[in-house]
């Protein structure tokens, strides 16, 4: 009896204690680490919106119901410079998370990409300046003009059919002002 203790309850027993003290510790450090991770990744979309609508001073969010499928968030300047677009879209490699400014006049006046798991050199080209500098100054009408990626259709056409979703959120927007 002694001997079954010591080679089969003992280990056992060591390892409980030693798998319920490090779930204690990761448990602390997630609660001390999720308030700092959801604060930086809050400041990180303030600048991001900021970058996309230069103008805009704060921003406040817009809830409207039956948003296209591509919008998740809504956010209006403060002081009605324009709006800010949160997108995610299904690319070749997965999704990806946009943002846009739309100007109160109804032009685009950035794109980013926020993230993305895009193929190097081709479907990432997505989230370089050439490719979403094209939207600058773009309004629904002229999205059109906007060139896909050679070799990368169906991440820029996710791209396109993402910033053609903001126009349509964007005429929601305005019409719920009306």
């Amino acid at each position: 009896m002694k001997k079954n203790f010591n080679e089969i309850v003992k280990p056992v027993l060591v390892l409980v204690c030693i798998c319920l003290v490090v779930t204690a510790l990761l448990a602390y450090i997630n609660s001390v680490t999720s308030p700092i991770i959801a604060k930086a990744e809050q400041e990180k979309t303030e600048q991001a919106m900021s970058e996309v609508l230069t103008e805009a001073e704060g921003f406040r969010p817009v809830e409207i119901d039956n948003l296209p499928d591509r919008v998740t968030e809504i956010y209006s300047a403060e002081n009605g410079s324009g709006y800010v677009f949160m997108l995610t879209t299904k690319g070749y490699g997965g999704d990806m998370k946009l943002i846009c400014g739309i100007k109160s006049d109804g032009t685009i006046e950035q794109c980013k990409t926020l993230s993305h798991s895009e193929t190097s050199g081709l479907g990432s080209k997505t989230a370089e300046d050439p490719y979403r500098n094209q939207y600058c100054g773009k309004s629904s009408d002229t999205l059109s003009e906007v060139d896909a990626i050679t070799g990368a259709t169906i991440s820029s056409t996710a791209y396109k059919n993402a910033i053609e979703d903001a126009f349509k959120a964007f005429d929601m927007v305005k019409e719920a002002e009306k």
